[in-house]
């Protein structure tokens, strides 16, 4: 570790801490229906998408209703996407007549990025055309992002109203999310990734001959008005195999500090909205302290393991100590263009977030290291987290741990000023439960199956690893892997399907039963008995709450794969 690399992650946190409360409050008058600086400019476009599709700005919905009109419009989505992928030999925008993606991979796809995972069985650049990267890729990046975010208003709402039936509209919700925040940003910040050296263009590939005087077929096409929606919308999906480690989705080191903002630049403003629609920014700022000493300490924990490199080095020579360890630190797997330091940062950012976009190639990673990424994820990426699923996420444990400390005081827990009863706690440890049931679920059965096994390109923990990654991602709809598996078959293609289905529909449905039941409750003014959500105490008591919940369910299973593998390193055992 570096004085410079410190330095680079210290700049990188105060950026985000300076971004929070602007940004959110920008956010927060989008919701609100509030005027904005761009109201003059969006708000007749605004008016327009309702009088098409039918839609009453006055006319709020029962979260019933919030969770149908979501489940549809993600069906519609899933259906126009799997059409485009089937159908994309004889679609236009096809320069090099890419033919139709195979039924099992358009499948996972479609339900991958409409879930907001882009999890990518394929090579992008061989195997889908212009039209499918833009037509339905990148405008699922758009609007899965919004949903999330929408989401997470409703549920924010459900706090913050008294007595109300009612917890928002989702058309309106998904329209001014994409309108008012998504759209601006990411024409600025396309137009500025241009400028830096991204392609954004409809042509064919280029044939060129290198210095060796072989032929060498280098793609391009619309990649900056992608990248910076996958980044900013938590999506991951690169236009490119190898992601955000191709110069020509992330070209310097300037475009790849964009890019980790990017992916915290909506999240960690949420925390902000968070706290101005319940009327107490203080209550915002206990939930960003959490995240932030999760973030540092995963972050930490990265740049130290890597930077140490392989003991294993150290029996190469005979002349070094055997706590001597590879000199440099671990750069296997890493561009050289942005170091351990930036690519510790870029992990951790990724996966604290549903992102799932990498510079960095996850399977490299040190055992320890790559231990953090797969928590980050298994935990819910709470941690600034998707835009949306983080903060409702880090929502559901903090009514876990309210209630946990109502027990210990005797008292009935509140927060917020909303009685948590019986029907909260049992939404919330739902929603929490589902993950770990496929994630461990679908990971026990890849182990024990001939088409399970037949996926990891590497034996024992590390092998084992892999497919617990693959369906943590899948799951945590985050979309980044150990890379040295092999998924695209109809086993992996379909199971991980279906956990990317669970893992954002079935813990939406709790979470919106919640929203609805806390809306419709009056608010309890404080008491001296009141336990006090927006001091260190809580914040200590959520952290303490989210470690021990983690850790009881899956400790075993980190155990068999990283923290094996690491065991098995320092004795001399590789895989």
């Amino acid at each position: 570790m570096t004085v410079n690399g410190w330095i680079q992650i210290a700049l990188f946190a105060v950026l985000i801490i300076a971004l929070t409360k602007p940004v959110g409050y920008y956010m927060t008058r989008v919701f609100a229906g509030e005027r904005t600086f761009l109201s003059p400019i969006l708000r007749p476009v605004e008016r327009v998408v309702y009088a098409i599709c039918g839609v009453d700005e006055s006319d709020e919905q029962h979260w019933v209703t919030y969770a149908i009109a979501m489940a549809f419009f993600s069906l519609a989505g899933f259906v126009v996407l799997y059409l485009i992928q089937r159908l994309q030999g004889v679609l236009p925008f096809n320069p090099q007549g890419q033919s139709a993606v195979e039924q099992s991979l358009a499948f996972n796809t479609s339900v991958s990025f409409v879930t907001n995972t882009n999890w990518q069985s394929y090579v992008p650049e061989t195997t889908m055309s212009y039209l499918t990267q833009m037509a339905g890729l990148t405008v699922h990046n758009f609007v899965s992002a919004a949903t999330g975010i929408a989401l997470a208003v409703a549920l924010i709402r459900g706090f913050s109203r008294r007595s109300a039936q009612s917890i928002g509209n989702f058309w309106i919700d998904l329209t001014r999310c994409t309108l008012y925040i998504l759209l601006p940003i990411s024409i600025v910040v396309g137009l500025f990734f241009v400028w830096q050296g991204m392609p954004q263009n409809l042509n064919a590939y280029t044939t060129v001959t290198t210095l060796e005087g072989a032929k060498q077929v280098i793609a391009q096409g619309p990649v900056a008005s992608q990248e910076v929606i996958k980044m900013m919308g938590t999506n991951g999906g690169g236009f490119f195999n190898t992601n955000s480690a191709h110069p020509f989705e992330n070209p310097n080191a300037l475009t790849n500090l964009v890019e980790m903002l990017l992916i915290f630049s909506l999240g960690a403003p949420l925390t902000n909205v968070f706290g101005r629609m319940v009327g107490n920014q203080r209550q915002g700022w206990a939930i960003f302290a959490v995240m932030g000493l999760l973030f540092l300490t995963g972050v930490t924990t990265v740049y130290h393991y890597e930077a140490g490199g392989n003991p294993a080095f150290a029996a190469l020579h005979v002349d070094q100590t055997a706590s001597a360890l590879q000199a440099g630190g671990n750069m296997e797997g890493k561009d050289v263009r942005f170091g351990i330091a930036n690519s510790s940062l870029f992990v951790t950012a990724t996966t604290d977030a549903s992102c799932g976009a990498v510079n960095t190639m996850h399977d490299s990673l040190m055992p320890l290291a790559g231990l953090v990424p797969i928590v980050n994820i298994m935990l819910g990426e709470i941690i600034f987290g998707g835009v949306g699923s983080g903060l409702y996420g880090m929502l559901i444990f903090a009514i876990l741990a309210v209630f946990i400390a109502g027990l210990m005081v005797g008292r009935t827990p509140e927060y917020l000023g909303k009685k948590i009863d019986a029907k909260e706690v049992k939404m919330a440890m739902l929603a929490i439960l589902i993950l770990p049931f496929s994630i461990l679920g679908f990971s026990a059965l890849a182990t024990v199956l001939p088409a399970g096994l037949a996926g990891p390109a590497n034996a024992g923990p590390h092998g084992f690893s892999e497919i617990l990654y693959a369906y943590t991602s899948a799951t945590g709809n985050n979309g980044s892997a150990f890379a040295g598996i092999s998924a695209n078959t109809p086993f992996f293609n379909s199971t991980l399907g279906l956990a990317m289905f669970i893992g954002r529909f079935l813990m939406i449905t709790p979470m919106l039963a919640i929203a609805g039941s806390l809306a419709a409750k009056k608010i309890v003014p404080a008491s001296a008995g009141t336990f006090p959500t927006d001091t260190g105490l809580f914040v200590g008591l959520l952290i303490g709450v989210i470690l021990i919940t983690g850790g009881l369910i899956y400790f075993p299973a980190v155990a068999l794969g990283p923290i094996v593998e690491h065991l098995a390193m320092n004795a001399g055992t590789l895989y």
